[in-house]
């Protein structure tokens, strides 16, 4: 989305004028008239380039105040969006392209615009361990990208990045669950890996989940259903260290006759062993 400017030299500042003092100077600029539009635009695109955004946000938001129904004005209002997503001002950069994609529902960069209005939230995205309300936003913006536009290189991106949305919100419930279970609220800690489970199904973090379900079924003597958490593991995820733990449990409470082989595993014993027992 960066265009190289066609033509302009960067203005700072308006000329100077002869006169008996500072106010008179400031009077001066005041009243002096707007650059030409051409001249605004793309001494705002130089200065992007340069890297001086504050520079180039002054100059796009002078095209929109000064020629506002210019054809230069729609596309200075979304270099200015592009701006502030450089600059990380994610609230202002969301606040610039809602106003350009009510402006421009259907235009040729209203996908772009959409795009980007998107990563301003999914940037925001913070670790597992805090609130996770800008990754739902970031998912439902995603989503409108991946919905809107699924012919477009966005949508591809938009796709990918909703999955990892995915992924983190169902890492916040593994980081909540392990804390209930650590503090003996064991109906709590199943709700949240059951959720896991049952909503985030295609993230890495399920075959855990079913593991500690094991633990906390087990836990509270619902062997009957420890058992079942434990075979859904076992047939989904034979190979991972998760149902090696689950089966460990499952012997250690008698509920399985053969015993886990030592570390390192055979490949495919727990398989075998899941199938000869279920």
């Amino acid at each position: 989305m960066r265009r190289t400017a066609t033509a302009g030299v960067l203005l700072l500042l308006g000329p100077l004028l002869a006169g008996c003092g500072g106010g008179d100077d400031q009077q001066a600029k005041l009243s002096a008239p707007p650059l030409p539009v051409e001249q605004l635009y793309n001494n705002g695109m130089d200065a992007l380039e340069a890297n001086r955004y504050a520079i180039a946000v002054e100059q796009f938001s002078s095209v929109e105040e000064n020629y506002p129904y210019s054809q230069w004005a729609s596309r200075a209002q979304l270099m200015l969006g592009y701006t502030q997503y450089l600059q990380n001002h994610y609230d202002e950069a969301i606040a610039t392209l809602d106003r350009y994609l009510q402006l421009h529902p259907s235009g040729p960069d209203t996908p772009y615009a959409t795009y980007l209005r998107a990563l301003c939230y999914y940037e925001q995205i913070e670790d597992v361990q805090r609130d996770q309300k800008i990754t739902v936003q970031a998912m439902d913006a995603l989503r409108q990208v991946a919905d809107r536009y699924p012919g477009t290189p966005y949508a591809q991106d938009a796709r990918l990045k909703v999955d990892l949305c995915r992924d983190h919100l169902a890492g916040h419930e593994m980081v909540i669950g392990r804390w209930y279970e650590d503090q003996h609220l064991y109906a709590a800690a199943m709700g949240r890996y059951q959720r896991v489970v049952q909503d985030f199904q295609t993230t890495n973090h399920v075959p855990e989940a079913l593991e500690r379900l094991v633990e906390v079924y087990l836990r509270l003597g619902l062997r009957t259903e420890a058992e079942r958490n434990a075979a859904v593991l076992g047939y989904n995820y034979p190979g991972s260290v998760w149902y090696e733990d689950a089966y460990r449990a499952l012997y250690q409470d008698k509920l399985v006759s053969l015993p886990p082989p030592p570390s390192p595993t055979r490949p495919g014993f727990f398989s075998r062993a899941w199938h000869a027992v279920f």
